[in-house]
């Protein structure tokens, strides 16, 4: 395997950098579009379109009656953690009727975050189903929306009926440094856990 293949012939100890591939998942108008935007370190690739009147039957826009566009595939950034360690973002679109693209998009995914809004937690809850149902590593980021109450985390993750390990965080999905902990967070979950099921049995 390539990476982190040390070569004599350069001068440096530079490893070629281990590229991840994680998903931002979540419900419609919660930010994943946004927080792939302010992470990526490259110009991002948007597959937005505007809402239309045909749409507005299927398309829940309460609490987002602003939000005049969608996400119709998919969202993609690259943000570079450490020399040798990359992220290749995948936003996923928030409405059921896109599901069928998220099998696609899964596939060899190290882990995912699923962006929450506290307005409209219920919005979250198949994101967090399909990854638990699946064993991809998740962490839950809470979204702080401007004018937005604030709840303590505890009761985020009663509400949400989280597993103790998954972890779960505040963050301002416009903000890179924001965004940039939450990726770390995820990572650092979903390596955790890929380490521990390596370990062998005790016997």
């Amino acid at each position: 395997m390539a990476f982190g293949r040390f070569d004599r012939r350069r001068k440096s100890s530079a490893t070629e950098p281990v590229a991840l591939k994680i998903l931002v998942a979540g419900g419609f108008g919660v930010g994943k579009t946004t927080l792939v935007g302010a992470v990526s370190e490259i110009r991002p690739l948007r597959t937005e379109e505007a809402l239309t009147e045909a749409g507005r039957p299927v398309d829940d826009t309460t609490g987002v009656e602003g939000k005049n566009t969608t996400t119709v595939a998919m969202d993609f950034g690259r943000i570079t953690l450490r020399e040798d360690l990359v992220l290749y973002l995948f936003g996923t679109p928030g409405q059921n009727r896109f599901w069928f693209l998220w099998d696609e998009l899964a596939q060899g995914a190290l882990g995912a975050v699923v962006l929450a809004d506290t307005r409209r937690l219920e919005d979250c809850f198949a994101a967090i189903d399909y990854f638990e149902r699946r064993g991809i590593s998740f962490a839950v980021a809470v979204n702080c929306f401007d004018g937005a109450e604030r709840h303590a985390l505890d009761m985020v993750r009663d509400a949400l009926d989280l597993d103790p390990h998954v972890p779960l965080l505040m963050c301002d999905a416009r903000d890179r440094e924001s965004a940039k902990e939450v990726l770390i967070a995820v990572v650092s979950h979903a390596m955790e856990r890929s380490g521990a099921h390596r370990e062998p049995a005790a016997t």
